[in-house]
């Protein structure tokens, strides 16, 4: 089986705060776009959280996230992983993205929120440990994915608005 690639991060130099998936699901590899599942909560919780409304052209939608000083991105540049389920990543075969480049790069960036459990333990995995002390804050919080349905849509975009407080404290 093939890896499955991750997209470049959509950042500017200026960003204060990260938002990290593990790597993107089949739906959003085909379309070439961040949460591209029509039943993913990303952009319906960006639309509650941040006022990008969800029905703007994606290019639109990154490009006011990057205006917010928010930067979007994935743990992992590659890895091989059947269908599109986080729990199906096979882990020896995840590489992990250049944050010790990135970071190098957009310097500001005092928060990194974990699209859930999965991008957070990819993180500590694969990242934490060759990575200097940034001093970062690492938040996680629940999963976008129509897979995690623990919680309702309400009580996720209740728990992902400490990304405005973390925008607004980093500007």
């Amino acid at each position: 089986m093939n890896p499955v690639r991750s997209f470049p991060p959509s950042a500017r130099p200026d960003a204060v705060v990260l938002l990290l998936g593990s790597m993107p699901g089949e739906a959003s590899l085909k379309a070439g776009q961040y949460y591209a599942h029509p039943r993913n909560a990303f952009w319906p919780i960006m639309e509650a959280v941040l006022d990008i409304r969800r029905d703007l052209p994606y290019g639109e939608r990154l490009a006011v996230l990057a205006e917010r000083r928010i930067a979007l991105w994935d743990v992992l540049a590659s890895c091989v992983r059947p269908g599109s389920l986080d729990s199906s990543i096979l882990g020896s075969t995840a590489v992990p993205n250049d944050f010790p480049g990135f970071f190098r790069t957009h310097a500001l960036i005092r928060t990194v929120f974990f699209n859930g459990a999965k991008a957070e333990q990819a993180w500590k995995r694969s990242v934490a440990p060759s990575l200097p002390d940034l001093g970062l804050q690492l938040v996680r919080l629940p999963s976008t994915s129509p897979a995690h349905a623990g919680l309702s849509l309400q009580q996720k975009i209740d728990v992902w608005r400490a990304v405005t407080e973390a925008a607004r404290q980093g500007t």
